[in-house]
């Protein structure tokens, strides 16, 4: 199976677990592709107007950005790319930004997509029921 296929599959996964699993949440989602028609990132827009991209790279890099900056002016992301500024958190190269780029923690999500997906839409459902 060709690369891009595992993460077109990847991708497709991630869709219908979100949209099956948040409805009350992700209104809708769709694959956005390279200009080389390569799978490139799953975008997820959300009830408040707000949207999620989520990236997977086959080297095993990860991005989920939920991105706020419309609707309450923060971000939310996960990531592992390791920035040489967070060599000092915990879970390096692993962290998370927490409301804007330079407020950054431990992210302890999970190392299995679908997991981490599964809890990083629990935590969007709480932050939008506290508002």
């Amino acid at each position: 199976m060709p690369k891009s296929t595992k993460i077109l599959e990847l991708y497709k996964n991630l869709l219908n677990i979100a949209t099956t699993e948040f409805k009350t949440v992700i209104e809708t989602g769709n694959i956005l592709y390279s200009q080389s028609e390569e799978p490139w990132k799953l975008r997820l827009y959300l009830c408040d107007d707000s949207f999620m991209d989520i990236y997977y790279s086959i080297k095993g890099k990860y991005s989920y950005h939920w991105d706020r900056r419309l609707t309450t002016h923060k971000i939310y992301r996960h990531d592992n790319a390791p920035h040489e500024k967070w060599r000092d958190i915990p879970t390096f190269p692993k962290h998370f930004q927490n409301g804007s780029d330079d407020t950054v923690i431990s992210s302890h999500i999970s190392d299995n997509p679908e997991s981490a997906l599964r809890e990083i839409l629990s935590f969007v459902v709480t932050q939008i029921v506290k508002e």
